[in-house]
């Protein structure tokens, strides 16, 4: 058993700046919905549900049910047996599907492109996006979520997983956007620009991992409590 924190509750400025990250998090759910901002801007559909999702973020966060809004720290002890609690396994859940199903396709694509030269993104966000993110959810049914388990005691490893893939997530389809960018403006061929975006997509993804992996970034240190893993 590890004490998570150390503090008895969470600062006012620290439970407030927490409601805009769940608001993104489930702001960029709906994938179709957010690709279409990216491509087009945004239209009356994404101003209506960033309302929504405003209000209702403002609301839990409010009452504190949201991640990092409670009052009080839920995990303050890695190890401890405690059953997670509904919006956790809710908000984190959401959190898995805005990682992991974008770059899923977005490897996809990029794959693709440098193999035959075609930009399949769309299509690949109207046939497969809401499937992945169903399997994200089924992964939470059988209990394979990282941080929406049932349980909080592997809470010291989970976490650090979390912010490993976070870590990796984000400069991972930031490189590829930025060599999109790039490579534009220097005047590659498209061939040249495809295997451009992919391999740097691909480094950065290496890269980010290795490091989090390696347990060099920040969040990324792990703590297992060996009960646990033993299963006992």
């Amino acid at each position: 058993m590890k004490r998570a924190v150390h503090r008895e509750r969470n600062k006012r400025y620290y439970r407030v700046l927490h409601v805009p990250i769940w608001i993104w998090v489930f702001f960029i759910l709906p994938g179709s919905l957010t690709y279409r901002l990216y491509l087009h801007g945004p239209n009356r559909w994404h101003w209506l549900w960033l309302a929504v999702v405003i209000a209702v973020c403002a609301w839990r966060g409010g009452r504190g049910r949201l991640p990092g809004a409670e009052p009080r720290p839920y995990v303050t002890y890695y190890g401890v047996e405690q059953p997670n609690l509904p919006y956790r396994v809710v908000c984190y859940t959401a959190a898995w599907i805005d990682l992991l199903v974008p770059f899923a396709l977005n490897l996809i694509a990029l794959v693709i492109a440098a193999a035959t030269g075609r930009w399949m993104m769309a299509a690949l966000y109207d046939r497969w996006y809401y499937v992945l993110a169903a399997a994200v959810i089924a992964a939470t049914a059988l209990n394979g979520t990282p941080r929406a388990r049932r349980s909080t005691r592997n809470e010291g490893a989970e976490r650090a997983w979390f912010y490993v893939a976070v870590w990796t997530v984000v400069p991972a389809q930031l490189a590829g956007w930025i060599m999109w960018r790039l490579g534009r403006q220097l005047g590659f061929h498209a061939a040249t620009l495809d295997a451009s975006r992919l391999a740097v997509f691909l480094i950065a993804t290496a890269i980010f991992f290795a490091l989090g992996a390696a347990q060099r970034l920040p969040r990324t240190e792990r703590y297992y409590d060996r009960a646990a893993f033993a299963g006992i």
